[in-house]
C-alpha cells in the first residue's frame, strides 16, 4: 500500500490535534485533542485494510520519509515499510490500544444559530491577525447586520483587535460566541461552519471530507 498526498495531508494535520492515532479498519479517521475541545473526522479515498495504533504520528511520517517511494506491507504486529527499489526497508511497531486517547463517542450537532462561510483566505488572515496581535482568541458577532470575525484579547477591552466580515446567516443578532484561536487546527481550506449556543461549533470543509467539532470557550 501506498500512501496518496490526501492521507499524508490528513496525518499530519491530525497530528497537530493529538500526537497518537489508531488507525481503523477502512477509510475513516477520527482523532481528539487531549483537552477535549477538538474532535475531527476524515474520510479517506483509500482503505486501511487492518487496525493499528500509532504512538507518534509525526514519526511515523519521518519514518516514511526515510526510503523513497514508501510501500506499506501490514503485519499482525507491524508495519514493513519498504522503499520502491526493495533494498531498503523498516520495521515500525504499532502501537496498543488502550494507551492511546482515541475518541469514545460521536458528536451530534444541537440546534444551531449560526452558520457562516470561511474561505481559506479569511482563515489564513485570521491566523496571522492572531500571531501579529498576540492575541490567543478569535469571536464571531453582528456588526450593521453583518456577522464579523474578530481577533482580540478579551480580558483587556482597549487591547489591538483585527475584525473581517464573513457571510452568514442567524437567528438573533445579540450573540457573541468566542473560540481559543490554538483550536483552529483545520487544513487548508474553505469551511462551512456552525455555531451553537450549547457551546459547540462544526467546521465543515467543502472539498475534501473532513470535519472538526471545536468547543467555545465559556
Amino acid at each position: 500500500m501506498e500512501l496518496n498526498e490526501n492521507t499524508l495531508n490528513v496525518l499530519k494535520n491530525f497530528s497537530t490535534i493529538n500526537p497518537n492515532l489508531i488507525i481503523n479498519e477502512g477509510g475513516k479517521l477520527k482523532t481528539v485533542s487531549e483537552s477535549k475541545t477538538i474532535l475531527a473526522e476524515a474520510n479517506l479515498d483509500q482503505m486501511f485494510p487492518k487496525q493499528f495504533g500509532i504512538y507518534d504520528v509525526g514519526e511515523f511520517l519521518s519514518v516514511l520519509n526515510l526510503v523513497d517511494g514508501p510501500r506499506l506491507r501490514f503485519e499482525d504486529t507491524h508495519v514493513v515499510i519498504g522503499d520502491r527499489t526493495g533494498r531498503a526497508f523498516i520495521k515500525y511497531w504499532y502501537c496498543a490500544p488502550e494507551m492511546l486517547t482515541t475518541p469514545q463517542k460521536d458528536i451530534t450537532m444541537p440546534e444551531c444559530e449560526l452558520t457562516f462561510q470561511l474561505d481559506e483566505d479569511t482563515l489564513n488572515k485570521i491566523k496571522k491577525a492572531s500571531s501579529v496581535l498576540g492575541h490567543g482568541q478569535v469571536s464571531i458577532s453582528v456588526r450593521d447586520s453583518v456577522p464579523c470575525l474578530t481577533i482580540l484579547d478579551e480580558e483587556d477591552k482597549t487591547s489591538n483587535s483585527f475584525s473581517i466580515a464573513v457571510d452568514g446567516d442567524y437567528q438573533e443578532d445579540d450573540f457573541n460566541f468566542v473560540w481559543s484561536i490554538e483550536n483552529w487546527k483545520m487544513v487548508p481550506g474553505n469551511y462551512e461552519v456552525t455555531v451553537s449556543s450549547k457551546m459547540i461549533s462544526q467546521f465543515v470543509n467543502k472539498e475534501t471530507d473532513i470535519k472538526y467539532w471545536v468547543a467555545l470557550k465559556l
